[in-house]
């Protein structure tokens, strides 16, 4: 039985346009192999309330998905080990 999820992340714009947008592909496509992508919504490069690792800036996105209920906690164990990957939250709708 599947569920429907958001999955928000951010990632560093350190390493540069190249970076990020290896990373939205990576996650992309991770999600699209274990379950269905229903919406990619792309907030771009936004200023953190906060510094994370001394970084001032992340770039946004949303995923809406649906998959079976063991593949979130995966998604974020992926999203923890990944470098330049800054924030990830996984919620179910």
């Amino acid at each position: 039985m599947t569920s429907k999820y958001e999955a928000a992340l951010v990632f560093s714009v350190a390493g540069g346009d190249d970076a990020v947008a290896a990373l939205n592909t990576k996650f992309n496509d991770l999600i699209a192999k274990h379950g269905t992508v229903e919406s990619v919504d792309d907030w771009g490069k936004r200023k953190l309330a906060y510094l994370i690792n001394d970084e001032a800036e992340g770039y946004y996105t949303f995923i809406t998905f649906e998959s079976e209920p063991d593949f979130p906690a995966e998604l974020e164990r992926i999203a923890g080990i990944t470098e330049g990957v800054l924030r990830v939250m996984v919620i179910k709708k």
